[in-house]
């Protein structure tokens, strides 16, 4: 499979709902709540919204069918302590993560979709601004490594570690910082979201995985 390269920069306009973009707010059904998660100690967090795709944009890009061709894939992950929250107390790092880690989720409709905001806690860092995503089979920079069926050329080993030995990159996302935020995944590493080719080929992604590959 052909990698699909993230692009990102800024908007030049408001985006509309269902745009693919990283940060900013999700775009959800109406009356669903942002994802959360509880910790050991009992309290609520959001998990951090990293970016949303609609699918009608890659397409083109993807000539294997392995993804639908409507409506919108948004991918959440406990990744504050990444972005500076140390109060959150992450769990993904360079092994494969438990599922309740990350969460991936697909909405076949986007005329349904309404932007949401997390109104659970008030004391949570801000949510960085929307930034726009576009996309292509060359690498735009070669410094950003952002890509979906990324190659594991991160990878120090042959294979994952048993059970997810033939598990693919669904999504791979490089540190990288904005004028609003920091994002650095251990030495400059990266993020990749591991999914199984059954799930994958079902269009199943309630078990979604992660791990933070880093020189």
């Amino acid at each position: 499979m052909t990698p699909i390269h993230l692009v990102i920069s800024e908007f030049s306009e408001i985006p509309g709902t269902g745009a693919s973009r990283f940060w900013g707010h999700p775009d959800l059904p109406h009356g669903n709540d942002w994802p959360a998660y509880t910790d050991d100690d009992g309290n609520e967090y959001p998990y951090v919204f990293m970016c949303q795709i609609n699918l009608k944009d890659i397409a083109h890009y993807d000539t294997c069918d392995l993804l639908p061709h409507n409506g919108l894939l948004s991918f959440f992950a406990r990744i504050g302590n990444y972005l500076g929250d140390f109060s959150d107390t992450c769990r993904i790092g360079g092994s494969i993560s438990d599922k309740d880690d990350v969460k991936v989720m697909y909405f076949p409709d986007c005329s349904i979709l309404e932007e949401n905001r997390y109104h659970g806690r008030d004391d949570l860092p801000a949510q960085p601004q929307a930034l726009k995503i576009s996309f292509g089979t060359d690498r735009d920079n070669p410094g950003d490594d952002h890509a979906l069926f990324a190659r594991p050329e991160h990878r120090p080993w042959e294979t994952w570690d048993h059970p997810f030995e033939d598990w693919e990159i669904l999504l791979q996302i490089d540190s990288f910082e904005g004028t609003d935020f920091s994002m650095v995944f251990m030495d400059m590493g990266v993020l990749d979201f591991l999914i199984s080719p059954t799930d994958l080929k079902q269009h199943r992604f309630d078990n979604v995985r992660a791990i933070i590959l880093s020189s």
